[in-house]
Protein backbone atom coordinates (compact mmCIF):
# COMPACT_ATOMS: atom_id res chain seq x y z
CA UNK A 1 0.00 0.00 0.00
CA UNK A 2 2.80 2.68 0.77
CA UNK A 3 4.56 1.83 -2.50
CA UNK A 4 1.28 2.43 -4.39
CA UNK A 5 1.06 5.90 -2.39
CA UNK A 6 4.56 6.81 -2.87
CA UNK A 7 4.17 6.17 -6.71
CA UNK A 8 1.01 8.56 -6.70
CA UNK A 9 2.81 11.35 -5.05
CA UNK A 10 5.75 11.15 -7.33
CA UNK A 11 3.65 10.97 -10.56
CA UNK A 12 1.39 14.43 -9.23
CA UNK A 13 5.12 15.46 -9.85
CA UNK A 14 6.45 14.03 -12.94
CA UNK A 15 2.87 14.49 -14.83
CA UNK A 16 4.20 17.90 -13.93
CA UNK A 17 7.44 17.39 -16.21
CA UNK A 18 9.52 16.95 -13.59
CA UNK A 19 12.86 14.66 -14.02
CA UNK A 20 13.01 12.31 -10.90
CA UNK A 21 17.15 12.53 -9.66
CA UNK A 22 16.90 9.40 -8.05
CA UNK A 23 20.79 8.99 -7.12
CA UNK A 24 23.86 10.93 -5.98
CA UNK A 25 25.08 11.29 -9.51
CA UNK A 26 21.75 12.14 -10.95
CA UNK A 27 21.91 15.11 -8.96
CA UNK A 28 25.22 16.21 -9.56
CA UNK A 29 25.26 15.92 -13.46
CA UNK A 30 21.97 18.02 -13.58
CA UNK A 31 21.60 20.48 -10.29
CA UNK A 32 25.24 22.09 -10.39
CA UNK A 33 25.89 22.26 -14.24
CA UNK A 34 22.81 23.83 -14.92
CA UNK A 35 21.89 26.51 -16.75
CA UNK A 36 19.04 29.42 -16.68
CA UNK A 37 16.68 28.48 -13.91
CA UNK A 38 15.73 25.11 -12.39
CA UNK A 39 13.02 24.62 -9.48
CA UNK A 40 14.01 21.11 -7.62
CA UNK A 41 11.04 20.09 -5.70
CA UNK A 42 11.90 18.22 -2.86
CA UNK A 43 8.79 15.48 -2.52
CA UNK A 44 7.47 14.12 0.76
CA UNK A 45 5.12 11.68 2.00
CA UNK A 46 3.59 14.33 4.65
CA UNK A 47 -0.16 14.18 4.20
CA UNK A 48 -0.24 17.88 5.75
CA UNK A 49 2.64 19.81 3.70
CA UNK A 50 2.90 17.17 0.75
CA UNK A 51 -0.77 17.61 -0.13
CA UNK A 52 -1.02 21.24 -0.28
CA UNK A 53 2.65 21.51 -1.90
CA UNK A 54 1.93 19.57 -5.11
CA UNK A 55 -1.10 21.33 -5.76
CA UNK A 56 1.04 24.64 -5.16
CA UNK A 57 3.27 23.60 -7.75
CA UNK A 58 0.91 22.64 -10.69
CA UNK A 59 -0.77 25.86 -10.28
CA UNK A 60 2.44 27.85 -10.02
CA UNK A 61 3.84 26.12 -13.25
CA UNK A 62 0.69 27.64 -15.11
CA UNK A 63 2.01 31.14 -14.54
CA UNK A 64 3.53 33.29 -17.22
CA UNK A 65 6.94 33.40 -15.78
CA UNK A 66 8.45 29.81 -14.33
CA UNK A 67 11.59 27.88 -14.40
CA UNK A 68 13.38 26.88 -17.35
CA UNK A 69 13.68 23.25 -15.30
CA UNK A 70 11.64 21.26 -13.00
CA UNK A 71 13.68 18.58 -11.36
CA UNK A 72 13.02 16.07 -8.11
CA UNK A 73 13.78 14.59 -5.71
CA UNK A 74 11.90 11.90 -3.12
CA UNK A 75 13.09 12.91 0.61
CA UNK A 76 11.71 9.50 2.07
CA UNK A 77 13.12 6.78 -0.90
CA UNK A 78 15.77 9.04 -2.59
CA UNK A 79 17.71 9.28 0.53
CA UNK A 80 20.90 9.13 -1.25
CA UNK A 81 19.97 11.68 -4.01
CA UNK A 82 18.29 13.99 -1.29
CA UNK A 83 21.58 13.95 0.90
CA UNK A 84 23.28 15.13 -1.86
CA UNK A 85 21.13 17.85 -2.93
CA UNK A 86 21.01 19.30 0.31
CA UNK A 87 24.90 19.33 0.59
CA UNK A 88 24.95 21.44 -2.24
CA UNK A 89 22.05 23.73 -1.17
CA UNK A 90 24.80 24.42 2.07
CA UNK A 91 24.52 23.54 5.82
CA UNK A 92 23.21 27.02 6.50
CA UNK A 93 19.75 25.75 5.13
CA UNK A 94 18.03 23.29 7.53
CA UNK A 95 16.68 20.17 5.69
CA UNK A 96 13.03 20.33 5.17
CA UNK A 97 10.52 18.30 3.34
CA UNK A 98 8.72 18.62 1.35
CA UNK A 99 10.28 22.18 0.02
CA UNK A 100 11.33 23.89 -2.97
CA UNK A 101 14.83 24.94 -3.95
CA UNK A 102 14.98 28.00 -6.97
CA UNK A 103 18.51 27.43 -8.80
CA UNK A 104 20.10 29.85 -11.21
CA UNK A 105 23.25 28.75 -13.22
CA UNK A 106 23.60 25.96 -10.89
CA UNK A 107 23.61 27.79 -7.90
CA UNK A 108 20.69 28.20 -5.01
CA UNK A 109 18.73 31.03 -5.04
CA UNK A 110 15.76 30.99 -3.35
CA UNK A 111 14.37 28.25 -0.81
CA UNK A 112 10.45 27.27 0.18
CA UNK A 113 10.43 25.29 3.09
CA UNK A 114 8.06 23.06 4.92
CA UNK A 115 7.02 25.89 7.39
CA UNK A 116 6.21 28.07 4.44
CA UNK A 117 4.24 25.06 3.30
CA UNK A 118 2.44 23.37 6.15
CA UNK A 119 -0.79 25.16 7.50
CA UNK A 120 -0.96 27.34 4.20
CA UNK A 121 -3.36 26.95 1.84
CA UNK A 122 -2.98 26.17 -2.21
CA UNK A 123 -3.25 29.33 -3.10
CA UNK A 124 -1.14 30.75 -0.60
CA UNK A 125 1.80 28.36 -1.02
CA UNK A 126 0.88 29.11 -5.05
CA UNK A 127 1.78 32.74 -4.48
CA UNK A 128 4.85 32.28 -2.41
CA UNK A 129 6.42 30.13 -5.28
CA UNK A 130 5.28 32.63 -8.29
CA UNK A 131 6.97 35.79 -6.37
CA UNK A 132 10.36 33.64 -6.40
CA UNK A 133 10.07 32.81 -9.96
CA UNK A 134 8.92 36.55 -10.75
CA UNK A 135 12.14 37.21 -8.90
CA UNK A 136 14.46 35.01 -10.60
CA UNK A 137 13.25 33.07 -13.81
CA UNK A 138 13.16 36.50 -15.80
CA UNK A 139 16.12 38.42 -17.34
Amino acid sequence: MYDILIKQMRDEVTRLGAQELKTPQDVDATVPMSKGTMLVVINSTCGCAGGTARPALAKALQHSVKPGQLTTVFASTDREATARLRQIIGPEIPPSSPAFALFRDGKMVEMVHRYQIEGHTVDQVTKTLTEAFERHCTN
